[in-house]
């Protein structure tokens, strides 16, 4: 993928700090994700990948650094606050309601919007993205498989009206078939105009997506270029595509 429709910085991460406790997890990681791309982090486990989310969503405090959306600085703004504004996170591990329908988690996304005509047109979007959702949509959430939840979590993100959808790690545990339809809806989503942040455990997957990437290791971004780049840099290839 090119990065030819790549636009204004949307997300803006500056030289942030943060960690849990006395831990410092994340050591001066800046980055940028610009209107209209598709922009992936990798690294190994413990780099701070999900860390970074975190802190972009408002769940995990900075230390030092600065963070801004759509020119406005949001490091701590409460994270409900920051979903209102568009930036949506779909979790790692999905976290759906399980004892709820299909329906109704969907909805949950919705649940700060008051526009009835434009929830309906989302919903039938995801409709249209995920049929499967449509099929089981009174079925509980928790008798789906893996894969379909994840499905569900990115399908009540959409709900949620997100300008920048930041995903965490979307095809762990999923049958690769499903992964795969996962992967197609999110080019199609981009295609559409959503801007995406993707950490995600599949590199080459994630770089083939991707329009840019950055490589984070113990909490520093340690390369930043081109996806198509990156795919083809001898350090990455012996790291983390399996080809050293």
């Amino acid at each position: 993928m090119t990065s030819g429709a790549a636009g204004a910085p949307l997300l803006s991460i500056r030289g942030i700090v943060a960690g849990y406790g006395s831990v410092e997890v994340l050591h001066e990681v800046s980055l940028e994700v610009r209107e209209g791309e598709i922009v992936t982090l990798i690294g190994g486990n413990g780099a701070g990948k999900s860390t970074t989310l975190m802190c972009t969503s408002g769940i995990v405090p900075l230390r030092r650094g600065e963070i801004h959306f759509a020119g406005e600085r949001i490091d701590g703004v409460r994270a409900d606050r920051l979903v209102g504004r568009g930036l949506v996170q779909v979790p790692e591990g999905r976290r759906i309601f399980p004892r709820m329908t299909v329906l109704e988690n969907l909805m949950m996304g919705a649940y700060g919007r008051n526009d009835r005509e434009g929830i309906a047109r989302d919903l039938d979007h995801v409709y249209a993205l995920f049929d499967i959702l449509r099929q089981r949509s009174s079925q509980l959430g928790g008798t789906l498989s893996g894969g379909e939840q994840q499905m569900l979590a990115i399908g009540r993100a959409i709900l949620s009206k997100p300008r920048l959808l930041m995903m965490d790690e979307p095809s762990m545990g999923i049958a690769p078939l499903l992964v795969a339809r996962i992967f197609e809806a999110v080019k199609e989503l981009n295609r559409a105009g959503l801007t995406i942040l993707l950490v995600e455990q599949n590199a080459r997957a994630a770089l083939k997506l991707a329009h840019r990437g950055y490589v984070l290791e113990t909490g520093r971004v340690t390369l930043a270029d081109d996806a198509q780049k990156l795919l083809v840099d001898p350090r990455v290839r012996e790291a983390y595509l399996g080809d050293g």
